[in-house]
């Protein structure tokens, strides 16, 4: 059985999966650090409700809120987003082995 031969494409490969790493890594981290600060500001919110400084209209936040969160743009965005990184194969591939092993390791 003979293996094709990747030594034109080991530069893509290992820096397709160092890339991949580092962005998995940097967006486990901001997506921690986002995450707590719309915990806070959620926080922060509810207590200024209740002390009877603000209003919320919560109702009117998710009627807002439902179109960004729509389940075929998410599908679309998604979609576009395997396409980009699958345009230059070894590269890509590569991105996405790192990026999942960066997202696990945050």
């Amino acid at each position: 059985m003979n293996l094709p031969d990747l030594t034109p494409y080991l530069g893509q490969i290992t820096f397709g999966g160092l890339a991949g790493y580092a962005v998995g890594y940097a967006l486990k981290k901001i997506g921690r650090l986002l995450a707590v600060g719309l915990g806070l500001l959620f926080i922060a919110l509810q207590l200024l409700a209740q002390a009877g400084y603000v209003q919320v209209d919560w109702t009117r936040i998710q009627k807002d809120m439902e179109p960004l969160l729509d389940q075929p743009g998410l599908k679309s965005l998604w979609e576009r987003l395997l396409s980009t990184l699958t345009y230059n194969l070894p590269f890509g591939a590569s991105f996405v082995g790192g990026l999942l092993l960066g997202l696990r390791a945050g």
